[in-house]
């Protein structure tokens, strides 16, 4: 039996909570690696803490640097290094349009919009650099389609996503050649908690309420297919191994090939 992709390896997760974060936890766990948790929601916290017994869990919010520091600490004092970080946290804005934003509410969404879309990835990352430099570790971020094609979410989410794929090649500059940094560009995603911007009193709603998704998913991919975190998991395990120990600021784009939609 061969040995799993990411055997010894040690593992931080960051907005493990569900969906896409969620599939990456226990796809990790399957290849052979040790994970830490950083979720904000204490309900989740306690799901994963309950099932996955041997994952270290944090409750914080990631868009402060404490909350991600207190998360590697933890990490490393459990498994005595970290090798591997990703970024899973997100928020969307329902596809609003910058002509449907209220002039008196663009200041509150926007901080809230970057703060989670992009300040996070900033602070997990800062966090984690001395113990990834000590193991010339790896970092994954979640871009998107919308980091790349415009009209899958309005002008705020789509302008921090082309955020995160721009700390993507950034950083991969910068950190190298000591820490590969790469991005899994996910489409459209089934079972996944992505909740609207309190600011615009969309955080009662849940992307993956719209009616009739999962169809509308596939018929506008080239592949028909309507992908889960589960399936995109698989990117940021290859990333992550030293199957991908060549790569470095580049992008894996689980999403039903709509880069070649006509």
């Amino acid at each position: 039996m061969s040995e799993g992709w990411l055997k010894d390896r040690n593992a931080l997760v960051v907005g493990a909570g569900s969906g896409i974060g969620r599939a990456v936890v226990d796809a990790f766990i399957s290849e052979g690696a040790r994970v830490a948790v950083l979720e904000k929601d204490p309900g989740k916290s306690s799901e994963i803490s309950n099932k996955l017994p041997d994952v270290p869990v944090v409750v914080g919010d990631a868009t402060t640097y404490q909350a991600n520091l207190e998360a590697v600490s933890v990490a490393v004092d459990a498994f005595g290094s970290l090798d591997i970080l990703v970024n899973c946290v997100g928020i969307f804005d329902f596809y609003r349009g910058l002509s449907e934003l209220e002039p008196d509410l663009i200041d509150k969404a926007f901080e809230e919009m970057y703060s989670v879309n992009v300040k996070s990835h900033i602070l997990s990352v800062k966090a984690a650099l001395p113990a990834l430099k000590e193991s010339k570790g790896s970092i994954i971020l979640t871009e998107s389609t919308s980091s790349y094609y415009p009209g899958r979410g309005g002008v705020l989410y789509v302008s921090s996503k082309f955020a995160v794929r721009g700390l993507v090649i950034t950083l991969a500059h910068e950190l190298a050649p000591d820490i590969r940094v790469n991005g899994v560009a996910p489409g459209g995603t089934l079972n996944t908690d992505l909740r609207g911007l309190a600011s615009l009193g969309l955080d009662a709603k849940r992307l993956n309420d719209t009616p009739g998704r999962e169809a509308e998913l596939a018929g506008r991919v080239p592949l028909r297919v309507a992908l889960s975190g589960d399936d995109h998991a698989w990117s940021y395990v290859f990333l992550a191994s030293n199957r991908a120990r060549g790569i470095t600021g580049g992008v894996i784009h689980p999403d039903g090939g709509i880069g070649i939609k006509s």
